[in-house]
């Protein structure tokens, strides 16, 4: 099958009808978002959009479970209004995360072990109907690095909580070394809670049968791992996750940018700061990311010829993209797109 380089053939959710899942998760909201999600799905089946000749159900799916930095929303010990007002509307945003689904042989993958994990994995668990398999409530892992916001949630499968068995969770080699040598980690590992796969990068290796990965180096603040960017694949399509990357070019790597949307359909990239403004007293270079700005910049020409198909995601609790309307109309006009919680790209 031909692969469409037209974003919404692709995206579910969000892209179709904008605005329609609201990030709410207190006080039932996650029953409430499922059943947002639902009727997302039932407004695009009967959407005038064109469509794919072969409107099959898809065999594969990336789900968006989270789409803000590592601290989330609201932010411990933030006391403006972003988080304030966040924590009187009981508002609440996850760290950046996917869900994977591999309906064929009934499988998920979770991409990153966040401090939300078990929100995110009632989430996926609720919009594919898949529970997972014994003490296992999703079938593998998938890492990016070792930051808080994409692997403490680890613990949870520890005896203290689900206890799993033999749970894969595919790192990196420096970083499966980390977790066998500190703890806590390394009693998940000597427990056989979870099953270290290493990722040799570059290579394509598949964490679910009908999921093809690559992870791709990229550089970042590399305290305990490195830092991987992974191209999703399923039949037809590949998903980009970038979260968390200091720069997309270098000295070292002109052409890294362009390596990592090497054909790839939909891109998730890392949105954590608007300009730089809003941070002011803070050193960037002591917390490096690409600017929003900058990269719409830089990618102006990609998103006119392929509209919502560039998301940006992992925004810190600060990013003014989060609140304001004007912004968030730039970004569209433009061509880009905000992630949401809930959306859905079919592979």
């Amino acid at each position: 099958m031909p692969r469409t380089r037209h974003a919404g053939l692709v995206l579910r959710g969000a892209f179709f009808v904008r605005g329609t899942v609201r990030e709410t998760v207190y006080a039932g909201g996650m029953q409430r978002l499922a059943s947002a999600i639902a009727l997302v799905s039932a407004l695009v089946a009967c959407s005038h959009v064109e469509r794919q000749t072969d409107d099959v159900s898809p065999t594969c799916s990336v789900w968006v479970l989270g789409t803000a930095q590592d601290g989330g929303v609201p932010h411990v010990g933030c006391q403006k209004a972003c988080c304030t007002d966040a924590r009187r509307e009981g508002l609440a945003r996850y760290p950046a995360c996917l869900g994977v689904v591999d309906r064929e042989h009934g499988k998920t993958l979770l991409v990153e072990a966040t401090p939300s994990i078990d929100a995110q994995i009632t989430l996926l668990q609720e919009v594919t109907g898949l529970r997972g398999t014994g003490r296992n409530p999703v079938d593998a892992v998938l890492l990016t690095h070792a930051h808080i916001g994409h692997y403490a949630g680890l613990v949870h499968f520890g005896r203290e909580v689900a206890s799993t068995k033999k749970l894969p969770v595919w790192v990196s080699e420096r970083m499966a070394a980390f977790l066998r040598t500190h703890g806590p980690w390394k009693q998940l590992v000597e427990l056989e809670q979870i099953e270290l796969h290493t990722i040799r990068l570059g290579d394509e290796f598949r964490p679910l049968p009908a999921i093809r990965v690559r992870a791709i180096p990229v550089p970042h603040r590399d305290e305990y791992s490195d830092t991987m960017a992974f191209q999703i694949s399923g039949p037809n399509r590949t998903v980009l996750f970038v979260p968390d990357i200091d720069r997309w070019d270098d000295d070292h790597d002109e052409r890294r940018l362009d390596r990592l949307l090497d054909s790839v359909d939909v891109a998730y990239l890392d949105g954590t700061f608007w300009d730089g403004s809003e941070l002011p007293g803070r050193d960037l270079a002591e917390i490096p990311h690409p600017l929003i700005t900058a990269t719409m910049l830089r990618l102006a020409d990609r998103a006119r010829h392929m509209p919502g198909s560039l998301r940006f995601l992992h925004l810190n609790h600060t990013n003014p993209l989060w609140r304001e309307p004007a912004l968030q109309r730039r970004l569209e006009e433009a061509g880009f797109g905000l992630a949401r919680r809930g959306e859905q790209v079919d592979l």
